[in-house]
């Protein structure tokens, strides 16, 4: 379940958050080959596995002792964070926000953090998906 959190200082009006949550789905999905939403009947039990984006805006925030307009985002997906996707989604990324929040692609940061798969032998573990944490 990929899992971006945007942070912002610049305030956003509700149309304009909930297109950059739309846009950003899309783009994460699509950039790791994942689906926004689909039900595994696999899984010992039924969940759903999904893109999930949250925006905090309006945060007070200082890039380089500026207080222009910036973000800071981590996303965190179990698998597909490489080298050559990460460029493309930190890319997509900032180009939805600059559009959508006028943010400055170079006043934008990107953390990724790849996160293991669940398994029965990994509960133990201390980096293992936030699925676990539900069962």
């Amino acid at each position: 379940m990929p899992m971006l959190n945007v942070n912002t200082n610049v305030p956003l009006d509700a149309v304009v958050i909930s297109d950059i949550l739309k846009d950003a789905s899309k783009a994460i999905a699509r950039l790791l080959s994942k689906p926004e939403s689909k039900r595994n009947l696999a899984f010992p039990f039924d969940w759903i596995v999904y893109v999930m984006i949250s925006i905090r805006h309006g945060v007070p925030m200082s890039m380089g002792g500026s207080e222009e307009p910036t973000a800071y985002a981590e996303l965190i997906s179990i698998g597909g964070l490489t080298p050559p996707n990460n460029k493309k989604i930190s890319a997509a990324i900032s180009e939805i926000l600059e559009k959508k929040a006028s943010i400055d692609p170079g006043r934008f940061y990107l953390k990724f953090t790849d996160v293991k798969e669940y398994t029965p032998e990994s509960q133990f573990s201390n980096v293992v998906c936030m699925h676990a944490l539900h069962q």
